[in-house]
């Protein structure tokens, strides 16, 4: 029975071993050329932390922000986070208004065409607001909306129609929304 020469065995390995040496070296002298230097003022102790500074509204939010309001504030709101009807698109139907909490209120828009419209919902609130909007039973759209944003789906309707808005949540809350054609 033939034999393989132990010879040709190193010389396999000590070939495979180079391999593996080389490629570690390689890789070792690239990323000893990867280094960073900072500018001169970067540690600049001049610039408030966030921790420094109380009256910074971008460093620490406002847990009041999201309260529900009534009145001429409810009125402010609602006309700051919907559309502005003189910049863009036809709004067809608006809401604004307060829900309790765990009650839901539903309203129903104006005859709308077949076409495609762009709805907006905000809320305020401590806690998340659900909207749905609904085409008869069909739903168009449901969301669970994080208050202190504003969020705008898109709808298309196949034939005329009037869009159910319900509005729920498990705190009170403040809740607006508009309906513009596109």
């Amino acid at each position: 029975m033939p034999t393989v020469p132990a010879t040709r065995v190193l010389r396999q390995r000590t070939a495979a071993a180079a391999v593996v040496v080389s490629a570690i070296l390689l890789l070792g002298s690239l990323l000893s050329g990867c280094e960073y230097e900072y500018e001169d003022d970067h540690w600049d102790d001049d610039i408030p932390s966030a921790s420094a500074s109380a009256s910074s509204n971008a460093a620490v939010p406002n847990p009041a922000q999201n309260r529900p309001v009534s009145g001429e504030e409810l009125d402010d709101w609602a006309g700051d986070v919907l559309p502005d009807p003189e910049v863009g698109g036809e709004v067809l139907h608006s809401g604004y208004g307060s829900v309790e909490a765990g009650v839901a209120r539903s309203e129903t828009t104006t005859r709308l065409s077949s076409g495609s419209y762009s709805v907006t919902m905000a809320c305020r609130s401590t806690s998340r607001v659900s909207f749905t909007v609904r085409n008869g039973e069909k739903s168009l759209v449901d969301l669970s909306l994080r208050c202190g944003s504003s969020r705008v789906n898109v709808v298309y309707l196949s034939a005329d129609a009037v869009l159910t808005v319900q509005i729920a949540g498990r705190a009170a809350a403040n809740f607006a929304y508009s309906v513009t054609k596109i």
